[in-house]
């Protein structure tokens, strides 16, 4: 059997909160309804945060209530209880949550110390499985702080086994400015599978230094089965001083198709949804691999083989 792996597409949360051009929310599920029909099986589809702190993120509400079909892993994030109780009543079935591995950056990102933002995360973790609802933890600036430099793997360990301990569905280990390298990457997640399995884990990467794909690859290598992915590489945390989009979606996908790996993406509607993702946005660019992917398409050499699903 192909072996499989899981994209858990990102761009309709962490690709859309920081760009200049605010989407509705309809425009928001135009975007999320084209990446259903290019087949992607988990999407991050907002966040429950002030819409005074990130406009971009204002009526995920309305989004989830729009949301097609109910066969994908759908998720949100939450950043703390008011954020949470909006997510319940929401009808989400999964919300992540977020503590960076650097003190310096909690206290600057979420006006908590490390300590303050663990307590908040165990709580959400602890109320989610009463619930009902799958717990995603993101474990960010897990290879450096842009304040505090490169960070000691421990740290990033002690923060996975308490999380876990706590009755965490699954934990993301986040490249948040994109400072990890494919050695740095084999190491930490080397360490991380060890320790707790790679079923459980999923990785997160930033482009900013040109070495996500990279990454990417150094973590298949290490047992990891499931990645966060953004549209057209749209993204940049706007806390994270030098965090630039995230690891394209369609780099992604073209790299575990030619890889041998199924993920179950059609490459040609996700090219179709990369360009909804430019236009909508106005962002320029792309994956490294969508120009390519274009040029395929127009030598009749990328084409769907598969009915649009129901949507």
């Amino acid at each position: 059997m192909t072996e499989k792996v899981v994209i858990n597409e990102v761009g309709p949360r962490d690709g859309l909160q920081n760009q200049p051009r605010v989407l509705a929310p309809e425009q928001r599920l135009q975007l999320i309804r084209a990446l259903v029909k290019a087949g992607l099986p988990a999407i991050e589809v907002g966040s429950f945060v002030s819409p005074r702190a990130v406009p971009a993120m204002a009526g995920t509400d309305a989004v989830i209530a729009g949301l097609p079909r109910d066969d994908i892993y759908y998720s949100a994030l939450v950043p703390n209880q008011k954020g949470y109780e909006l997510a319940k009543t929401s009808g989400i079935k999964a919300i992540g949550s977020v503590i960076a591995a650097s003190n310096t950056f909690n206290e600057k990102n979420i006006r908590m110390s490390s300590a303050q933002a663990l307590a908040v995360v165990l709580d959400l973790i602890v109320q989610s499985r009463r619930d009902g609802i799958d717990s995603l933890v993101y474990l960010s600036t897990a290879w450096e702080c842009p304040y505090e430099g490169p960070i000691e793997s421990r740290g990033v360990m002690a923060l996975a086994e308490q999380v876990f301990a706590a009755g965490a569905t699954e934990v993301i280990i986040a490249d948040t400015i994109g400072a990890a390298d494919p050695a740095a990457t084999a190491a930490l997640m080397t360490t991380l599978v060890c320790e707790f399995g790679a079923a459980r884990l999923t990785c997160h990467f930033h482009d900013t230094r040109g070495m996500a794909l990279a990454n990417v690859y150094a973590a298949l290598q290490c047992g990891i089965r499931k990645f966060d992915a953004s549209i057209a590489g749209l993204g940049g945390c706007p806390f994270a001083p030098g965090a630039s989009g995230n690891v394209a979606t369609e780099d992604v996908a073209l790299l575990l198709q030619q890889m041998g790996f199924a993920t179950g993406i059609d490459l040609a509607r996700l090219v179709e949804a990369a360009e909804l993702a430019l236009e909508l946005t106005g962002a320029t660019g792309g994956g490294h691999s969508l120009r390519w992917l274009q040029r395929q398409r127009e030598q009749g050499r990328l084409r769907s083989d598969k009915m649009p699903p129901s949507i």
